[in-house]
């Protein structure tokens, strides 16, 4: 072959490749011989498909990548739906179990106050009532009334506890159950060797029914602010308001 016919089959061939579409290849190492040369595998591919192909790889990594990642997130959501579902029913069981039990006062044995007028007078609920120092068991015992019915006045009032007066003027604390509303009377006169009358009808010019020494104790029906009518044993009328203990001046009841 002259060099001619070489140079127009060299052209033909340059004109064939052109009209083919480009083409993509790659080397990749596979081993290495004895010899210490490396064999490659040479693969060629459409660029087209294999951008196609890669679009398509990258999709479904992501895909899976956003299932596996909101799984958790699922599963973390359902968990604190459930625990605050939890919290609520344990607050509502909580709030309808304290709505049912007591004051802590009523574990005390009743009210921390009795919303009384104070000062007040009342009576000595038992024969045996200790008189401490202060409102509570800690304080030393001041003295012991062993009269039931005995008229006290109440001056204070600390939670369960009542501060009492006597008619000799001794104060101390006594617990409120061993305190009756009960209105009791005790005569009282400028001296003990006095004798207090006891009238038929509220009036001194009525007719004297007894005499009472200082410290009869009679229960007070009623007062008019003047007078009280008080029984007891042996005895019934009225005594002048004044020479009693256990009332106040002018008060008046039924």
């Amino acid at each position: 072959m002259n060099r001619c016919d070489s140079a127009r089959k060299f052209s033909l061939l340059q004109r064939r490749a052109s009209l083919l579409p480009p083409v993509q290849f790659s080397l990749t190492a596979l081993a290495e011989t004895a010899s210490g040369r490396r064999s490659f595998k040479i693969s060629l591919a459409d660029g087209r498909a294999s951008d196609k192909a890669h679009r398509n790889f990258r999709r479904e990594g992501i895909i899976r990548a956003l299932i596996t990642g909101l799984g958790p997130v699922a599963m973390n959501l359902r968990r604190q739906k459930l625990a605050a579902a939890m919290l609520r029913t344990a607050i509502t069981l909580l709030l309808a179990l304290t709505a049912t039990l007591p004051a802590p006062s009523a574990w005390a044995g009743g009210d921390a106050t009795s919303g009384l007028p104070v000062p007040r007078f009342v009576s000595l609920k038992a024969d045996r009532v200790t008189v401490r120092g202060g409102p509570d068991k800690d304080h030393d015992v001041s003295w012991i009334y062993t009269r039931v019915g005995w008229p006290v006045e109440i001056t204070a009032e600390f939670e369960n506890w009542r501060r009492i007066r006597d008619a000799d003027g001794s104060e101390g604390w006594v617990y409120h159950s061993l305190l009756s509303g009960k209105r009791t009377g005790a005569v009282q006169m400028k001296s003990k060797t006095d004798l207090a009358p006891l009238y038929a009808k509220p009036d001194d010019k009525s007719a004297v029914t007894a005499q009472l020494q200082v410290g009869v104790l009679g229960t007070v029906k009623r007062c008019t602010g003047a007078w009280c009518e008080i029984s007891g044993t042996g005895f019934d009328g009225w005594i002048a308001q004044n020479e009693l203990w256990g009332v106040y001046p002018n008060e008046k009841f039924e």
